[in-house]
């Protein structure tokens, strides 16, 4: 299956459920008015793009149909694909150009972070990096289990301790191991605990002294993984997240399984941090870089061909 179907397979739910509402109500319109325009800011907030991004996208259409002459609201549904897809673009691309480059993965637990670390390190390696994991989530033995299997069947390496070790040491092990192995990308696995910021902060901020000394000049990515099914909560998470540990970039996973694809803009707009991976899938191959043309293309195009 190509990339396209896969995220237009991926987004199929969110674009029966949202989509499908703004073409229906679009017919149902003669005319480009006011009441157009509120009712669809309500069907993009009911989509979770959240009220500020609707009202925002609404605003640049009144503007677009006024510069453009457009009457016939059938034309609506081309200018919203171009502004959806304008707003997602920039910063999608992963910053790993340094040998070797850091990525650090972040995410309370059950959000498929571990998985997504699988994922990602099969796929680096398919585009011909040497990648080494580390299993800084020392807080659960079962993440560190996870981590294991997932490097086995990634073909990558792996840097562990006993459970309950410190996670900046694992860290530090990684570092070197990347060092005297060649390895081009290191990716670690840390603890999901947002319930205690405090504790959370002071961990990260230890893991970054470590990665700062010891790296000091390589390309770092701290990359946020959230559950796109659990909608707004996903943007609320983000927000609490960048507050405590600053974030370079999100990978949102199970769009598949949700109809709230629109929670994409939400977190692309109002916390300006680009997302960077999108999970379509339950299989290895089914974490697609993010790219905004096709998400907007795919969210819009209708047909099952």
């Amino acid at each position: 299956m190509g990339f396209f179907q896969k995220i237009k397979d991926g987004l199929k739910k969110t674009r029966d459920s949202i989509v499908s509402q703004i073409d229906s109500m679009l017919k149902s319109f003669t005319k480009i008015d006011e009441e157009l325009f509120e009712e669809l800011e309500e069907l993009l907030v009911m989509g979770d793009v959240g009220v500020p991004t609707a009202e925002k996208i609404c605003e640049e259409l009144r503007e677009r149909v006024k510069q453009n002459g457009v009457t016939d609201p059938n034309e609506i549904h081309t200018l919203l694909e171009d502004i959806i897809s304008e707003m997602l673009s920039g910063g999608e691309e992963l910053n790993i150009s340094t040998k070797p480059s850091i990525i650090l993965v972040i995410g309370v637990n059950g959000v498929g972070k571990t998985t997504t670390i699988g994922k990602l390190a099969n796929q680096l390696r398919n585009n011909g990096k040497k990648v080494l994991l580390a299993a800084a989530d020392t807080f659960r033995a079962a993440a560190i289990d996870q981590l294991q299997i997932w490097a086995e069947r990634s073909g990558c390496d792996i840097v562990k301790q006993n459970e309950g070790s410190d996670p900046a040491a694992v860290v530090f092990d990684a570092i070197s191991a990347a060092k005297s192995r060649n390895a081009d990308v290191i990716i670690c696995d840390t603890a999901g605990r947002l319930h205690n910021k405090k504790h959370l902060m002071d961990e990260l901020a230890k893991i970054n002294r470590v990665i700062d000394r010891e790296l000091p000049d390589a390309d770092k990515e701290a990359l946020l993984v959230l559950d796109a099914t659990t909608g707004q909560n996903a943007v609320n998470q983000a927000e609490q997240f960048k507050l405590a540990t600053g974030i370079t970039g999100i990978v949102l996973t199970k769009l598949d399984g949700t109809a709230k694809g629109g929670v994409v803009l939400a977190i692309k707009q109002g916390l300006d941090v680009p997302v960077k991976f999108i999970g379509v899938g339950e299989q290895i191959d089914d974490l697609q870089p993010f790219d905004a043309k096709s998400f907007a293309k795919a969210l819009f195009e209708t047909g099952e061909n």
